[in-house]
């Protein structure tokens, strides 16, 4: 993984056909099950506001509530979407904050397919946001990049 003061980079090579990792990634109902998101009854479409909650590593709720705008989608390509990244106080307005760009980008390789995930614009919160959120990702990432390929591998 790479990461600079605005952005998180993370791939993995999935053992499984791009179809299935970009079903995995654009039915909303699959993403929220292996990134841990109830998204019961919701579709991903560009330019739309998507939120569900969510629920701990553990499985149990968390009361807080993802919350996305659908930025780009190109069939078993690209997806992308905004969102406030890490917040520890659910009470925090945050209207008025960049939200940063997250990116999912497939290749068709000899064995699977290869995901990369990027996510960008975090000098562009407060000091004390990026500061919080930075190190949570990292963290995140890391551990959706496997919850993922652990989806892939039961389905």
């Amino acid at each position: 993984m790479n990461a600079s003061t605005d952005r998180i980079e993370k791939q993995i090579t999935l053992k499984a056909p791009r179809s299935r990792v970009w079903q995995a990634l654009t039915t909303a109902e699959k993403f929220g099950e292996w990134f841990g998101v109830n998204l019961t009854g919701k579709t991903f479409t560009v330019g739309s506001r998507i939120q569900g909650e969510q629920a701990s590593c553990s499985g149990e709720k968390k009361g807080q509530i993802w919350d996305a705008v659908i930025e780009r989608i190109d069939p078993e390509q690209f997806f992308a979407y905004r969102w406030h990244p890490y917040i520890a106080d659910s009470s925090i307005d945050l209207s008025h904050e960049p939200r940063t760009l997250v990116e999912f980008e497939l290749a068709e390789i000899t064995n699977g397919t290869l995901l990369r995930v990027v996510e960008s614009g975090f000098d562009a919160l407060s000091t004390a946001r990026q500061h919080e959120a930075m190190p949570m990702h990292i963290n995140g990432w890391e551990h959706q990049i496997k919850n993922i390929e652990a989806y892939l591998a039961q389905v």
